[in-house]
């Protein structure tokens, strides 16, 4: 008899429409995909997903907490060394290394996406390469800072990466403060009207009003949807660099993870392999609307081609991105920075009285144990 399994995964065709054409397509598991909005990621613990669904579509900070409640089975329980060694090869940029977490991993990289640039395809100007010309095209032209949900807390590390910040770790402050007062200044210089009317906007309303041609010309960091320059509306770039000509970027995406509550058969990894493997990566999941993981889509010029050239204008931006913090506790301290730095920059506050907010966020977020 077919093993049956319900998965929840993200309300959005990158994140629903390849898992269930797949689950379609399999025949020897049912699976039964559920979807909820992007900010369900934080409405619901990663332990009550696990305890109502077998497998979970998840962004890489909620590992830390996953581990903490015990909730999903390590990879290294599923496949082989040699698998996840090839998978972590094959992916591109930090998309599976995202997933380690603790000594194990706990998601499979179905998808991959990070912060990128985006404007209108009518945009009459070129799209600029570094902070410096951003804001001085801020001068010109609407372009809108995307602030909403987790969006100004990620914005913010990725300007202080641009700046040469690495990502911070959980046994340490968050940031340097000499260079998180450079990034929140960048940030704050672009607070203007167009970031106003965006305040309230998550990437995809952001990207929907961009296409419509109510949004802004431009957001110099969004994380990208395929979906969007396959339409032909929207057109992407790498994420500005800093000074010193590094990409500042924070990684997106999302992986798919085996809860505790699965009964595992040979039939359930079989079809994860298929979702994994360098065929399906290339053709499946693009034509149904899916971003995959693997450097071979990536850089295929045909898949390429097809999404509007989509991966080779972030290509770069992607292989180097910052991986967040994925302690426990991790999406807490997210959310409440995020705010913190929202309102700040909304209210015009100076950078000081701001970073030691965050700061103190992020101490009292950190519950001393597993790192890394």
């Amino acid at each position: 008899m077919t093993q049956k399994y319900r998965g929840l995964t993200w309300d959005h065709p990158r994140g629903y429409n390849a898992l269930a054409a797949a689950a379609d397509a399999a025949c020897d598991v049912a699976i039964a995909w559920d979807k909820h909005s992007l900010e369900g990621f934080e409405s619901r613990s990663i332990a009550e997903q696990c305890a109502l669904y077998d497998l979970v579509v998840l962004d890489h900070p909620h590992v830390g907490e996953a581990v903490a409640a015990d909730c999903l089975v390590p990879l290294e329980d599923l496949f082989a060394g040699d698998e996840l060694a090839q998978w972590g090869n094959a992916a591109i940029g930090p998309s599976l290394e995202s997933y380690l977490y603790a000594g194990r991993h706990w998601a499979l990289p179905l998808d991959a996406a990070t912060q990128v640039m985006a404007y209108r395809r009518d945009f009459a100007e070129n799209p600029p390469a570094s902070w410096d010309a951003v804001i001085a095209l801020a001068e010109r032209a609407p372009v809108a800072l995307s602030l909403a949900g987790p969006h100004a807390a990620l914005s913010f590390q990725s300007a202080c990466g641009a700046l040469g910040a690495e990502p911070p770790q959980p046994r340490d402050g968050f940031l340097d403060r000499a260079v998180a007062r450079l990034a929140y200044a960048i940030l704050a210089r672009l607070t203007g009207d167009a970031t106003r009317r965006a305040a309230g906007l998550n990437p995809i309303a952001m990207l929907e009003a961009m296409a419509s041609g109510d949004g802004p010309a431009l957001c110099p960091l969004i994380y990208g949807y395929v979906n969007y320059s396959a339409r032909g509306t929207i057109a992407y770039a790498d994420a500005p660099r800093g000074p010193g000509g590094r990409i500042g970027s924070t990684l997106g995406g999302t992986g798919i993870a085996v809860s505790r509550r699965a009964k595992v058969t040979p039939e359930l990894l079989e079809h994860l392999r298929w979702l994994m493997s360098d065929a399906v990566q290339r053709d499946f999941i693009p034509t149904h609307d899916g971003q995959p993981s693997l450097r071979s889509a990536w850089t295929d010029p045909r898949v390429d081609a097809a999404a509007g050239g989509f991966y080779s204008a972030t290509r770069a931006t992607i292989e180097t991105a910052l991986v967040r913090p994925r302690h426990d506790h991790a999406i807490a301290f997210q959310t409440e920075a995020s705010a913190l730095l929202r309102a700040g920059l909304l209210d015009g506050s100076p950078a000081d009285p701001v970073l030691d907010a965050v700061e103190a966020a992020y101490s009292r977020h950190h519950i001393p144990g597993v790192e890394t």
